[in-house]
């Protein structure tokens, strides 16, 4: 057994985290001296007691690590350590960053420009739309999109930055295998193939109360800032906001309607001192200094961009789109296309300045 070895054993065993391995490393040395110390050297270390120095000195009873590379291979998974340059440079400046991380995709040096995406679950249309839009335009400025996967907002921040042919990052709150939403399975897929999907929890392990939170960190951790999107008072997000704030990282929020229960969390960000966001110049501007300056680049919004660069989606709704208004049930019935897909079409139109949105939710071409 070598020490990357020893250290995803102890990933495995429950109730010992980054902050007491990184206890134990300072105590042995290495990993794998941590697995063949008696259970009397082990309780010698600090935040180590008689429990948890028997659930490492008997851990070949517990443990499959055999299964478990096996695992990580069959899924076409790779294993990444802190020692890796793969590791995300942020993230290893938090007080505990993981031990190791699952990775399906790749973690590539310009993902260091990257924002997190998140809010409620349960999400209006107007945060849905407005998550889209905030990663689309994030992605056309070459920054990576990070968010947790989950259903509403997550998933929305995902899909835009996809449909901007930008990266995104999914930090899963369970084993790399467990796909949850259950319905997001194809997004999972194409976020792997357009960036990666990572998770500090071993195969199998599903997500609980305790491993949301602990999936926040990452997202949090591993970004210059977070952008909450769409949040009630006792959304999960604000944990993530918390964090940031906690690692001195910026922290945004996309005020919403003022009688909508969605809104107030964001709102109470607001008043609390985190920054006023309503496009990507907004966050863009926070990092002058970080960014490489083509990614601050304004876009001239002067002239729309060439047909030619459109999707087969996007030509398929801008054929049906007129200059007089239409509703979004009309565009959908005269382009035959599903209403996801015409959502992210006329995105992508309205981002390429062919079409524009109308007070209610009216769309015309520009």
């Amino acid at each position: 057994m070598d020490a990357r070895e020893a250290l995803v054993v102890l990933n495995l065993l429950e109730g010992i985290g980054p902050v007491r391995v990184r206890q134990l490393l300072k105590f042995f040395g290495d990993a794998t001296k941590v697995l063949q110390a008696s259970r009397p050297a082990l309780m010698r270390v600090k935040g180590i007691g008689d429990d948890l120095a028997g659930a490492i000195s008997k851990w070949q009873s517990t443990t499959d690590l055999a299964g478990e590379l096996k695992r990580v291979e069959e899924f076409g998974t790779r294993l990444v350590f802190q020692a890796d340059d793969e590791y995300p440079e942020l993230l290893r400046e938090i007080y505990d960053p993981p031990i190791v991380l699952y990775l399906k995709g790749r973690l590539l040096p310009e993902d260091k420009n990257s924002i997190a995406m998140v809010g409620a679950r349960r999400t209006t249309h107007y945060g849905q739309d407005t998550a889209r839009k905030l990663a689309y335009q994030l992605a056309g400025h070459g920054v990576t999109v990070v968010s947790g996967g989950a259903r509403g907002i997550d998933s929305a921040s995902h899909q835009g930055a996809l449909s901007g042919k930008g990266r995104t990052i999914a930090v899963l709150g369970n084993g790399i295998n467990v796909v949850y939403p259950a319905e997001n399975a194809e997004l999972y897929e194409r976020i792997a193939n357009n960036g990666a999907v990572i998770t500090q929890f071993p195969f199998n392990r599903k997500g609980d109360k305790q491993s949301f939170p602990i999936r926040n960190r990452i997202v949090a951790g591993m970004t210059l800032g977070t952008v909450v999107v769409e949040a009630d008072l006792k959304s999960g997000s604000l944990i993530t906001a918390n964090m940031a704030a906690d690692n001195n990282r910026q922290v945004f929020a996309v005020p919403g309607r003022i009688d909508s229960p969605q809104s107030r969390g964001c709102h109470n960000l607001i008043r609390n001192g985190a920054a006023l966001c309503e496009n990507a110049e907004d966050i863009l501007t926070e990092f002058e200094h970080l960014f490489p300056n083509q990614a601050l680049g304004q876009a001239d919004d002067s002239e729309p961009m060439p047909l030619a660069n459109l999707t087969e989606q996007e030509q398929a709704v801008f054929d049906v789109l007129e200059t007089t208004e239409q509703t979004i049930d009309t565009i959908i019935a005269n382009s035959g296309l599903p209403t996801p897909t015409v959502s992210v079409a006329l995105l992508g139109l309205e981002m390429k300045r062919l079409a524009k949105q109308l007070p209610g939710k009216l769309f015309a071409r520009r």
